[in-house]
This record gives C-alpha cells, structure tokens and sequence, in this order.
C-alpha cells in the first residue's frame, strides 16, 4: 500500500484549487450546485490513471507541475509522487460525494462563492485582453507624469542633528573655527553617531525634505554651512550644501515596466466605475457601527444618593454624586483615516492557485499611486 505524500510546498489552498479544476478535468460527477454544464469527458489516450472508472487528465498533471513549480521557485518533485497526490485527491472527492457532502449547505456556500470568484478573475482578464496598454498610452503617461513634473533641481548635502539651539549653535561656532563637518557630525549628530557617516545625505529633491530642511538646503551656496540653526520637528540642524545639479528624469525604458501595470489598473478600475454607475444598488446595512453608550458607574458606599438640602445661608450646595471626578473636556478624536477600498472580489481561499496565470491584482476604487522612479530616493 502506497503512503500518502503531502505536497507541503503546495498547501491546502492548492490542494483545493486543483481538485476544483480536476473535478472539470476528470468528467467525474463532482459538479456544483451551480454549475449544470458536463464536464468533458476524458478519453483514455489523454489520460494519466484511471480511479474507478474515473480518468485524471494529463492537463491536470501539467497544471499541477507548473503550480509547484511557481510556488516553490522551480523545485520540482518526482512525476510519481505528483500523480499519487493526484490519485489520492480523486479517492477523497469520490468518497465525499458518496457521502453527498456536496450537499451540505456549508460546502454549497463555499463552492458557490469560488465559482464568483473565478468569474471575477475571467471578466477582469477578458478585459485586459481585450484592452491592452499600448505603447502609445505609456509614452503619454510619461511625458504627462513624469518627464513633465521632473522639473528643478536636487542636493548633495551634510547635517549635524541636535536637540537644542544652544548645541546647534556650539557647533556653528566651531565650524567658524576651521573644524571639520565630518568629524564633528559623527561626533555629535543623532544620526550619524552609529552610522559614522559624516551626517551625509547623498543626494536628494527638495519634496524629499521637510519644508523648513529643503528651504535652507537650497538657500545655501555650493560649499557653505548654514550659520544659524536650522529648527524642524527632528530638532535644530547644521547643514553643509555639498553640490546641486539639475533633475533628469529617468529615460522611459527605465519606467515602462511600471507604466504598464499602472495603466492597465487604471483601465480596470474605469471599467468597474463604469457598472457601477449603470447598475441599481442599494445599501441596506448602516455604514458605519454605532458607538455603545457609556453606562453609568455604580455607586460607592461612600456616595450618597440622594444630596441632603442645602441650609439657608452659608451651607456648600451637596454634591449629587461626592467624590465624582469632575468632567474633563475630551480630547478631540482623530478624524478616521478612510478605509482601503475593498477588493472587487477576494478569490475565495478555496481556490488559491486555481485561478488562471496573470490574474491582475485585486482592483480598487481608488486612483491608482503614480509609480516610482528609479532616481526617487527615500523620504529624510
């Protein structure tokens, strides 16, 4: 008797996926609920077993050996152990189908929302085929969004980082004495004490600064520091403008790859505005959740119910709950940040691998983020 042999590399999400599009494969009687189409039948010639009576096809197979292989980034793993694991599948959809566990009303649920899924993705790549970026489109991109706002200049500057002013201006003082950035930098900067650096910041664009840090930088000439702290929420700055030079932007070779996805995203996320705006929907659950109120706290033993009544004259008015702490104005709540807007529809974890090759990303409604050029460097 043959032992089972697990596909760890593949997971339980594959394991599902592949018995869903076997199920299709082998023409057994595995269908859904939704799904009232025969599968095709199987001839032996285009078979790899028989379980029986039921043919497994070699496309199975192959979809199989090229899932691994994407998953595990080119391992692969013997043939016979792949038609076991695809033997030992069949057995179990044929035993749970004689058990009718189709049937049940949680697989039902299940199967029917992999089949939204699956449809989701085939709209979507039907349309992107249908609709392919050209090269036309990508070079107006780029002229409109990147070759275009690649206008000004950037640096190549130092800065030492302190706490204070007085410290700041310590520094500044020595530099007017012949010291050396460098060295006082690695001596004294918050930043550079560890990376011994020399407070350097290779080059930068001025959007890539705080306003206060960027506005000194470019106010400065070419070799001098800034004699006055320069003060930012990090804290107070020397900087030292090494350089500047003009910005280029990078040639459009160098940015196609990410034109391309950019724009198809956007096409895609046309598309989907588009229905919703020729469909009927209705909302019919509140939008947003209704804080709980605050309950009363219980009181103690030393409050008293009920305030005892004031005497005429001099008495302190009670208190109708003593001791309670006095209210304090709240602190204003932080306006909620908008939540990412949902996925058109999230592939259903039951069929994680059975979608089709070059599935695009989940589509959102939110404008697309312009990529990234090669020559951007990190935020300060």
């Amino acid at each position: 008797m043959k032992k089972f042999v697990p596909l760890l590399v593949v997971g339980t999400a594959l394991i599902a996926g592949c018995n869903q599009e076997k199920a299709a494969d082998t023409g057994s009687s595995t269908t859904t609920p939704a799904a009232t189409t025969a599968a095709p039948a199987i001839d032996k010639a285009d078979a790899i077993a028989v379980v029986n009576g039921q043919y497994i096809s070699k496309s199975t197979l192959a979809t199989l050996e090229k899932e691994i292989a994407e998953r595990s980034h080119g391992q692969t793993f013997p043939k016979e152990k792949l038609i076991e694991e695809l033997v030992q599948r069949e057995l179990l959809v044929q035993d749970a189908m004689q058990k009718q566990l189709d049937k049940s009303p949680e697989l039902t649920a299940q199967l029917e929302a992999a089949k939204k899924a699956l449809l989701t993705q085939a709209d979507l790549q039907n349309f992107i085929k249908a609709n392919p970026v050209t090269d036309a489109e990508i070079k107006a991109e780029y002229d409109s969004k990147i070759a275009a706002e690649k206008e000004g200049s950037e640096y190549k500057a130092r800065h030492i980082l302190v706490k204070t002013e007085a410290e700041a201006k310590k520094l500044i003082a020595e530099l007017d004495k012949g010291a050396d950035f460098a060295k006082l930098a690695n001596k004294n900067s918050l930043d550079a004490k560890e990376s011994q650096n020399g407070g350097d910041l290779g080059w930068f664009s001025a959007g890539q600064m705080v306003a206060p840090f960027s506005e000194a930088v470019a106010a400065l000439e070419k070799g001098k520091y800034s004699k006055e702290p320069v003060k930012t929420q990090f804290g107070f700055h020397v900087i030292l403008k090494e350089d500047s030079r003009p910005i280029t932007p990078p040639p459009l070779e160098a940015v196609k790859e990410q034109l391309a996805p950019f724009l198809q995203r956007k096409k895609v996320q046309g598309m989907i505005e588009t229905l919703r705006k020729q469909a009927k929907v209705e909302i019919l659950i509140p939008l947003t959740d209704e804080q709980p109120k605050a309950e009363a706290a219980p009181a103690t033993q030393e409050q008293q119910p009920v305030a005892e009544p004031a005497t005429p004259a001099a008495a302190e008015p009670a208190q109708a709950v003593e001791g309670a702490a006095p209210a304090t104005s709240a602190e204003p709540a932080k306006a909620a940040e908008p939540a990412a807007p949902a996925a058109a529809v999230e592939p259903a974890k039951a069929v994680e691998g059975a979608a089709t090759e070059n599935a695009p990303a989940a589509t959102v409604t939110e404008e697309p983020a312009a990529p990234a050029t090669p020559s951007a460097e990190p935020q300060k």
